[in-house]
């Protein structure tokens, strides 16, 4: 959920920060006042592409950064944070991303720096933003497969197939890597045992690279080092005026005088605190100073078992050699890891293909058996989720429709589409699976009656899809959770965002989307820019979007309405002015439709 958003010269923003609270939030202005730019800056922090033009004139950079709260439940989320090496504080985290003129940009989530795909991945489990300028995750087929699975209430069932067939898969490569020829298996045996037996010779322990890279610019700046700490030492100790000699006759001093008046005590204290300090420092200095001694001969060691590093890296840590190790990272240094660590990776994936090709005939026997069992569970669970799926996609497909037709698109048929998948190469002819089952899920739409169903990208409006969206989670809330009554998930993102949901629609239309946006606001936090009154009354938190000239220059400023301030701003959306026919009207339309008459499910 996003708790706050900061945004700094961005377009006409200079510096603006808003908190946000759960339930739904409108954003409303006038026209041009900038909300589209306050979209913006929310896409730029989730991870799209941006040009300089965003930088506000004048600046060196534009950034966004956000505070959002990860919910326990989020195992997407934290899955992926954890992969990473990245900790939420008490569930918090900081999300930071700039731009500077030059185009160069940065991305952080606490302190770790990432690339903007790595963002776009992880904000895609925390957002999704709707409008015609978005990135949009209902394009994207897999996210339909999930819907659905999450409307028949088999998520769990669905995980559970993926677990065994990720399983099938393994024991296949093992299976496979073990029937290669008898004399290509002895060759690349040999080739892998030569390789694990160099690696074991030079003895490698994580970390050490770094430790001997710090040793060896030690060593290589001797001279430098020792100049320093004899300069430290002259003015602590060996001269004759020095720290510790000054040290020394102050406190003596300061004895005598608190002899003769206790006032000074303080100060007394304080000097033989200095004292007693001067001496430690002199102690640990003439310590290090004696231990300190130049050894050709150790740096010498140290560049060749440096040389002996590298070697092996640039030889195993940048390539796979064709090893069967999908889940081992070859990358070198990447991610924070030290060089040996990649090479010790590179002996790991060797050595467990050693093992796979040394796999008697007896245990390839036993292989087989396993494959099949487990091909034999595959189509059972197969069979059982496609069943589901079909009986699920109708009733999905009705409820939406419904909804798109509440939602200023009468004509709208909403379809999903369950065709089995292709055939694997290598495959059974009767096991025709992906990770997910044998159903490919897709979600078609014909947005006016009488024209053939097509894919959602070919005939939805940046305003049609939201709307789709929209009826999409409105089903999910209904029907999903009564089906999976101990998850509050919809399908993902914890925050939705809707920048033209409103588009072309009012009457009826406007009020049963604002009435849709309201109970889904009450399950999720909802961001939602419109036009018009009757979605704007419903709002849990109101924020007018202003545009201000100071100092010769165009601001953007967003601010949190009062009560009084909403009944204003409702009226303005009404008539274009704050008279007391607009007040009285949108006082009724607050009253009507307020938060106090929120449906809860």
């Amino acid at each position: 959920m996003l708790e706050e958003l900061s945004i700094r010269n961005y377009a006409l923003i200079e510096n603006l920060s808003i908190s946000f609270g759960d339930g739904l939030t409108i954003l409303t202005g006038e026209t041009g006042a900038g909300k589209s730019i306050v979209v913006g800056a929310l896409g730029f922090l989730l991870g799209a592409k941006a040009e300089t033009s965003v930088i506000r004139s004048g600046a060196e950079e534009a950034s966004v950064s956000a505070v959002i709260s990860v919910d326990r439940r989020n195992r997407d989320a934290l899955d992926w944070l954890s992969s990473r090496g990245i900790e939420p504080e008490d569930g918090i985290l900081t999300v930071r991303r700039n731009i500077k003129a030059s185009g160069r940009g940065s991305v952080w989530i606490q302190d770790a720096p990432l690339t903007r795909g790595d963002l776009a991945g992880f904000m895609a489990f925390m957002f999704d933003l709707h409008g015609q300028h978005a990135h949009q995750s209902l394009l994207h087929k897999d996210s339909h497969r999930r819907c659905l699975d999450r409307f028949a209430g088999i998520e769990d069932e669905a995980a559970a197939f993926n677990r065994v067939f990720l399983e099938l898969a393994e024991k296949r490569r093992n299976f496979e890597n073990s029937l290669v020829s008898e004399r290509d298996r002895a060759a690349r045996i040999e080739l892998l045992t030569f390789s694990i037996d160099e690696i074991d010779k030079a003895r490698l322990k994580s970390g050490e690279s770094r430790d001997l890279e710090a040793e060896s610019a030690r060593l290589a700046a001797f001279e430098k080092l020792s100049g320093g700490v004899e300069t430290a030492a002259a003015a602590l100790f060996d001269e004759e005026i020095s720290v510790l000699s000054l040290s020394r006759r102050a406190r003596s001093g300061i004895d005598a005088a608190a002899a003769l008046d206790s006032s000074l005590s303080g100060l007394q204290q304080r000097l033989n605190a200095l004292y007693y300090e001067a001496e430690d420092l002199s102690a640990e200095l003439r310590s290090y100073r004696a231990s300190l001694t130049f050894d050709p001969a150790r740096l010498e060691e140290v560049e060749e078992r440096l040389a002996l590093i590298h070697r092996l890296k640039k030889k195993y840590a940048g390539k796979n050699d064709g090893l069967k190790t999908d889940s081992l990272d070859f990358g070198g240094d990447g991610g924070g890891r030290g060089l040996e660590d990649a090479i010790l990776a590179y002996r790991a994936g060797a050595a467990a293909e050693i093992e796979a090709l040394s796999v008697s005939e007896e245990n390839r026997e036993r292989q087989r058996i396993a494959i099949t069992a487990l091909e034999r569970e595959i189509a059972r669970r197969a069979a059982a989720l496609s069943a589901k799926r079909r009986a699920a996609s109708d009733r999905l497909a009705r409820r939406i429709s419904g909804i798109l037709g509440k939602l200023g698109m009468p004509g709208a048929a909403f379809t999903v589409n369950l065709s089995p998948k292709s055939p694997i190469p290598g495959g059974q002819a009767n096991l025709v699976c992906g990770p997910w089952g044998a159903d490919d899920i897709e979600f078609l739409i014909a947005a006016n009656r009488g024209e053939d169903a097509r894919e959602l990208r070919l005939v939805a409006s940046g305003g049609e899809l939201s709307r789709v969206m929209l009826a999409i989670k409105t089903a999910l809330a209904v029907e999903g959770e009564a089906a999976s009554p101990d998850s509050s998930w919809l399908d993902g993102a914890e925050t939705l965002i809707f920048d033209e949901v409103d588009t072309g629609i009012g009457g009826e239309a406007a009020i049963a989307v604002g009435e849709y946006l309201q109970k889904i606001g009450g399950k999720r936090q909802i961001f939602c820019v419109t036009h018009l009154a009757v979605i704007a009354c419903r709002a849990d938190n109101h924020l007018r979007v202003e545009k201000n000239s100071s100092g010769g220059r165009t601001l953007t400023s967003v601010k949190l309405l009062s009560a009084e301030e909403r009944r204003n701003e409702v009226a303005r959306m009404l008539s274009g002015d704050k008279g007391g026919t607009a007040l009285t009207h949108a006082g009724e339309l607050l009253d009507k439709y307020g938060v106090k008459d929120r449906v809860k499910e």
